[in-house]
């Protein structure tokens, strides 16, 4: 039994239209488990709210032995790389991880609202991860190679010229994230 959990960025209240939104939509449609929490004060984040509500809706997603691959945007990359709940051992219940537009630390440093996101030490988590991220994205203007990517020994896939991945940057459906949910062989490319 499979599972999935996605968790949502800064500012996000889970806008129809927005990739996540319609990905949730589309794996509910096509039988799937999907947990897809509103996260506390999305405007104003809490580091240990967003840990616990992450944390519990991984708790949901993988009652009765399901296997959970995890989807993360923006503050909820961020998130996953440096406060996830614990995801080490055996006992795992996580099998695939897919963070998208991690925010640098030095984007989150620069916005009072989500600073303290910029201490989390980002580490590799132990499940199979892979990062998608735009070589334009103005939340991580380093690169998400340079600052995630190498750094962890974490595969990227580079979306030319796809801004933060947002719906103002043309992502609402996006096939390929379907695709690879469904299929972990799967490629994600460009909308």
């Amino acid at each position: 039994m499979r599972a999935f959990l996605i968790l949502h960025g800064w500012d996000n209240f889970r806008p129809p239209g927005h990739w996540q939104h319609e990905l949730a939509s589309a794996l509910r449609r096509a039988g799937e488990r999907v947990e897809y929490p509103q996260l506390p004060d999305a405007a104003d984040p809490d580091v240990e709210a967003w840990r616990q509500a992450a944390a519990a809706a991984l708790d949901e997603a993988s009652a009765d032995g399901a296997r959970v691959t995890v989807i993360a945007h923006s503050l909820g990359a961020a998130l996953w790389l440096g406060a996830r709940p614990d995801d080490s051992g055996a006992g795992s219940v996580v099998d695939r991880v897919l963070l998208v537009s991690p925010p640098s630390p030095g984007f989150l440093r620069g916005n009072p609202e989500v600073a303290a996101f910029a201490e989390l030490r980002p580490s590799r988590p132990a499940a199979a991860t892979r990062i998608v991220a735009s070589d334009a994205d103005p939340c991580c203007p380093e690169g998400a190679e340079a600052v995630f990517a190498e750094p962890l020994g974490i595969p990227l896939t580079t979306i030319p010229d796809g801004g933060h991945l947002t719906v103002a940057a043309g992502y609402g459906e996006w096939p390929s994230v379907l695709d690879w949910c469904l299929d972990p062989t799967a490629t994600i490319v460009p909308r």
